[in-house]
This record gives structure tokens, C-alpha cells and sequence, in this order.
């Protein structure tokens, strides 16, 4: 089979595909016939250099955690699903007997990992992790789902955000950002989003957002999101000074949920206003897999439409990370195999 593999930690130009042999299931897998795989800020962090998880050692490496599409063979044990099956993974990997796989929630895990291995024709998974599809549910959009969707989703989870909430995202062009709009919409829920760019704060507004502040100054941030209304709640993605500008601008009582470090991996926090404000402020990684299958029934009822900005094909992933590189695009950016 082919597979877009990382042949050197370099950035977009450091993809090639390469032929691989076809995974064969051992006891509790599944073989999946990969027909979309979205990618990842994750996914380009690694291919940049900037994971501590792969390194020149681990080269060819094949990323990709978001698989959709048929299963073709299973191995022994497996009665869940079956070839013919349509899927889309639930990447976490936990190792199922901490008492955080035990008493849940599942992404708590002492072991916690994720999946790699969906930037191929083909992708050996662990069964037990797959998620059936509804006919009316493309793979494309099925693959758009598990990191950014599920991520956002979890965090909304985490920061009881209900009808009427006011919820700030910051760099809400992202993925997660523009997962965390269209999510909070279900919820009833308004939103304040922050970019530098006119253009992706439109095709965002078109998709949910209530409230669009083109800046990336935090004082200036801070100014306009006062005059909107103090958040219920925050989703920050980005880290940095996003945490303390986001801690600020919270409502007393208020809950910021943190999931990423794209603006950098220190940040400062008002502890005073932390305590005397009643603030909250809570880590949270991924999801779980029934945050995934809720998902899937929000696509399939129609309440749901994930953005899927543009697709590749498996020759052109490269270009699909110099894409994301590049941050010209609103949604995912999927590879189709």
C-alpha cells in the first residue's frame, strides 16, 4: 500500500510517499480501508520538528489521526464490526486498566496516547475504537470529526456551556475554534471569536458566530470583548497570553477550558481575581468516544455540518500542510486516499 510518510522533520517538503506492506489484523484490530484523514495542527507540530513524541529515529513516520472509512478484515476476538463496515476512529488510546480507563472519563488516562498511522491507503486500528457511520454520513465529513470537533465539544462539556451562555474563542479560525462556534450554536449557546483576518472572520460568522473582533492585540481584545459582555465561558486553544486575557475578560464564576499551546506553552494567571473572582481554569485533552458518537448523531441529524475547507489526495498531502501552514483556510484540510 502507499503511505504519506514523514521522510524528514523539515516542514510541508519533508512528505514522500512511500510503499508499504499491507497491514494484516492481530486480536483485537481492524483493517480499515482509509477513504479521507483529516489533519492536525498535531499532525504539522510533528512534521515541523516540534514533538517530543517523534524524532529523525522514528523516520519514515506516518501521522494522521483522524481515519474514516471501510472496514476489509478483522482479527480474532472482534465481533463489534465487521468487513464492509463504515467507520471513523476514535484515535485515544488508553491503556484500559488505570483507574482513570476504569472510572472514567476515558481520556484521563495514566497512558493516554493517540492513534497515528491514517495518512496511508490502508490503517491496522484497534477495533474496539471504531465508531459505526450512518449512510447519510459521508467519510469526508466523518473524518473532519475526532481531534477538532471532538476536542471543542469535550471543552463545551467541561465548561457547562448551556442556552444563552456567552462564550469567547480566541483564534476562532482554527479548527477547534471553528468547531467550538458551530457546536456552541447547537447548544444555543453566543460567541465572541478573535482573528487578525477580515475574510476568515466572515466565513466564521457565516457558520455561527455571533460576535467577530478582527485583532490580535490582547489590550485591545480585552477592550472590545468588555463592551460585548463578560463570558460565561472561554475556549482557549491557543495558551500564552490568551490565558491570562481570557481568566480577565470571565464572568465571577466563570470557567475557562484549556486544550492547547499554539501561542505558547507558559502563561500567566491574576491569582487575587482566580480566587476572589470565582474563576475557573481546566485542562482538557481530546475526548472521549462517546463525545465522537455524539457527534456522528448530530451529523446525522442534520444538526451538524462540519467545515471542511479543501481535500487532497494522498500524492498531495504535503501541499495540504503547507496549506495549514500557511493558515489561508477556514475548516479541515482532509486527505483522501
Amino acid at each position: 500500500m502507499r503511505a504519506a510518510a514523514f521522510t524528514e522533520l523539515t516542514g510541508p517538503d519533508g512528505v514522500g510517499v512511500i510503499d508499504q506492506p499491507d497491514p494484516e489484523p492481530g486480536a483485537g484490530d481492524a483493517v480499515v480501508d482509509v477513504e479521507a484523514c483529516a489533519i492536525n495542527r498535531h499532525d504539522l507540530w510533528i512534521l515541523e520538528g516540534d514533538s517530543a513524541m517523534v524524532d529523525a529515529d522514528d523516520l519514515p513516520f506516518v501521522s494522521g489521526l483522524d481515519v474514516a472509512g471501510t472496514v476489509t478484515d478483522v482479527g480474532d476476538g472482534v465481533t463489534a464490526v465487521e468487513p464492509g463496515d463504515r467507520v471513523v476512529l476514535c484515535p485515544n488510546e488508553t491503556c484500559g486498566t488505570c483507574r482513570f480507563c476504569r472510572e472514567g472519563p476515558e481520556n484521563l488516562c495514566e497512558e493516554f496516547s493517540l492513534f497515528h498511522g491514517g495518512l496511508a491507503e490502508q490503517a491496522r486500528v484497534d477495533a474496539g475504537r471504531l465508531v459505526a457511520l450512518p449512510d447519510d454520513v459521508d467519510t469526508t465529513t466523518a473524518a473532519a470529526l475526532p481531534t477538532a470537533y471532538m476536542t471543542a465539544y469535550h471543552m463545551l462539556r467541561r465548561a457547562e456551556v448551556g442556552p444563552n451562555d456567552l462564550v469567547f474563542v480566541p483564534g476562532v479560525t482554527g479548527g477547534v475554534g471553528v468547531a467550538a462556534v458551530q457546536l456552541a450554536d447547537v447548544l444555543g449557546a453566543q460567541t465572541v471569536g478573535t482573528s487578525s483576518s477580515r475574510a476568515k472572520l466572515d466565513r466564521v460568522t457565516e457558520l455561527g458566530l455571533d460576535h467577530a473582533i478582527r485583532s490580535t492585540d490582547v489590550d485591545d481584545i480585552r477592550e472590545k470583548v468588555e463592551a460585548i459582555g463578560a463570558p460565561d465561558a472561554v475556549l482557549n486553544h491557543l495558551g500564552g497570553e490568551y490565558t491570562e486575557l481570557g481568566q480577565t475578560v470571565l464572568r465571577r464564576g466563570g470557567r475557562m477550558v484549556v486544550c492547547g499551546r499554539t501561542a505558547g506553552g507558559r502563561s500567566e494567571i491574576d491569582v487575587p481575581d482566580l480566587f476572589l473572582g470565582h474563576k475557573r481554569i481546566i485542562g482538557s485533552t481530546m475526548g472521549t468516544q462517546p463525545d465522537l458518537q455524539r457527534l456522528v448523531d448530530l451529523v446525522a441529524a442534520g444538526d451538524l455540518a462540519p467545515e471542511v475547507a479543501d481535500t487532497y489526495p494522498l500524492a498531495e498531502t504535503g501541499d495540504a500542510f503547507a496549506a495549514m501552514q500557511d493558515r489561508d483556510t477556514v475548516g479541515k484540510l482532509v486527505v483522501t486516499p
